[in-house]
């Protein structure tokens, strides 16, 4: 472990998940400092519940470790593990040596992925605690900015061809649909996870027995009382030296699933913007290119899926380290697990932040909007106009043969000429059509074409997502700080 400080060296690699674009509170989660705090407060409640359920431990040793749980020298234990080569035979020696009356009770029965994996446990639980409301707000803001663009027609597309009609908030609340599966599948993890607990060297918890000469019961209290002071509603019955790998699956494969959400969110912002319906926030003097000062380049969006693809891939690491995890465990997952459990939660963060910061000053340009849907509305209403052909005494197929020229004629002037599309002007001028000339405008009218889009928006608004946010309704107000 380096010393202190060499992190912030210029010299010095640092990532840039924690030096460019995670948030201190997430940073911190996955540091040093808390891990190592952590440790000691693990030790500590051992020995409380050691101390209540009889083993010979005194007041004394117990307020001696409560009064250096912070006072860690971290020069000492980076010392003490060069020498050791064992992180957490450094610490005990280290905690040891500030707690001189309690350093032959510190660690007592425990092994090594005592403090270990319930630490990582523990990290594991708070991230995801960081991570949920971040994730509530940015539904939140996309569920305001649906609510109101429910009813504002635009050109939907399949294939990236154009189709039918929808509205842009019924278009944002595909994506909000994704972010609820995912917000709902964060609190399942996060729900769902368990304690190691207080099981030994191998999970059998024979050294605690040992100390308790016997003692089932005894055993099983220690093991429930720790388990209870770190604020875990369950402990595994089960384990090996470690809790099983699976459960890094189950975190970052939400978290990678999350990363998908995203990556197709903003792809979508960026097609958006290059169409000009649609940009992200732009500030005042954000320089959008060294080169060409009038671009206004989408690269909030893009360091979303620039970092998005990065969380995908690291569902690979738990994966793999599940899989070759020899009988109760091997030493190869330790220092793939410190990385990319780390970076998996750094890089979600970063994106609920950036994607938040994205939500809060969404611009739409109507106009723009309105001029795409004129330009491909007239080929979509071409059913509506033969049924109204055909209402006034028309013939279909003679009517479709009509529409069929000249919608080629108007195709020919948008594709070889770049003209406008003016299949509508061609109908107002052909005498064929007179019928229904005066129900062109009607007929013509985005808002007919987008079907119960502005009712979809408000029943899943109402029924699937206001309902969901209601339990971080307290912490809606946060605004997103964006990073470098």
């Amino acid at each position: 472990m380096a010393a202190v400080g060499d992190h912030g060296s210029p010299d010095s690699y640092r990532s840039p998940l924690a030096s460019r674009y995670a948030s201190p509170e997430m940073c911190f989660v996955f540091s040093d400092r808390y891990k190592f705090r952590t440790w000691r407060q693990l030790w500590l409640w051992l020995a409380e519940a050691e101390q209540t359920l009889g083993l010979p431990i005194t007041d004394e040793q117990i307020q001696e470790m409560k009064s250096n749980l912070d006072n860690i020298d971290f020069k000492m234990a980076a010392e003490e593990e060069k020498r050791l080569r064992h992180d957490v035979m450094a610490h005990v020696h280290t905690f040891g040596h500030c707690c001189p009356k309690a350093a032959g009770i510190i660690h007592l029965g425990a092994t090594s992925c005592y403090v270990g994996d319930n630490t990582d446990l523990i990290i594991l639980r708070n991230a995801l605690d960081l991570l949920l409301p971040k994730l509530a707000r940015v539904i939140s803001r996309l569920a305001d900015f649906a609510k109101e663009r429910a009813s504002l027609p635009t050109l939907g597309f399949t294939h990236f061809q154009p189709a039918q009609l929808t509205t842009v908030g019924k278009r944002c609340c595909l994506w909000i649909q994704d972010l609820c599966m995912d917000l709902q599948n964060l609190k399942r993890v996060r729900d769902d996870l368990r304690f190691r607990g207080v099981k030994g060297t191998t999970g059998t918890q024979a050294s605690f027995l040992q100390l308790f000469e016997g003692d089932d019961h005894k055993v099983e209290q220690l093991d429930k009382m720790v388990t209870d002071k770190a604020g875990f509603k369950r402990a595994f019955i089960i384990t090996g030296q470690t809790y099983t790998r699976k459960v890094d699956i189950e975190v970052l494969s939400v978290l990678a699933s999350l990363g998908a959400s995203v990556h197709k969110i903003c792809t979508d912002i960026r097609l958006l913007a290059n169409l000009k319906e649609m940009e992200e926030p732009f500030e005042k003097e954000q320089i959008g290119s060294s080169a060409m000062p009038y671009k206004r380049n989408p690269m909030r969006s893009e360091r979303c899926c620039s970092l998005a693809r990065h969380l995908m891939t690291l569902v690979m690491d738990p994966l793999q380290t599940a899989s070759v995890q020899w009988f109760e465990r091997t030493l190869d997952d330790s220092a793939n697990r410190r990385i990319c459990l780390a970076e998996a939660f750094l890089t979600a963060d970063t994106i609920l932040n950036t994607l938040q910061n994205i939500s809060e000053g969404l611009v739409v340009y109507p106009k723009v909007i309105e001029r795409r849907i004129r330009q491909e509305l007239p080929f979509m209403a071409t059913e509506n106009i033969i049924m109204a052909m055909v209402k006034a005494g028309g013939s279909r197929q003679d009517c479709h043969e009509k529409i069929r020229v000249l919608s080629q004629q108007a195709a020919s002037v948008v594709k070889q000429e770049g003209g406008d599309n003016d299949l509508i002007e061609r109908i107002q001028a052909d005498a064929y059509f007179s019928p229904i000339h005066s129900q062109l405008d009607r007929l013509l009218d985005p808002s007919s074409f987008t079907g119960r889009a502005s009712q979809q928006v408000q029943r899943f608004l109402e029924e699937e997502v206001y309902p969901l946010l209601k339990p971080y309704e307290s912490v809606m107000k946060v605004k997103a700080e964006l990073c470098l």
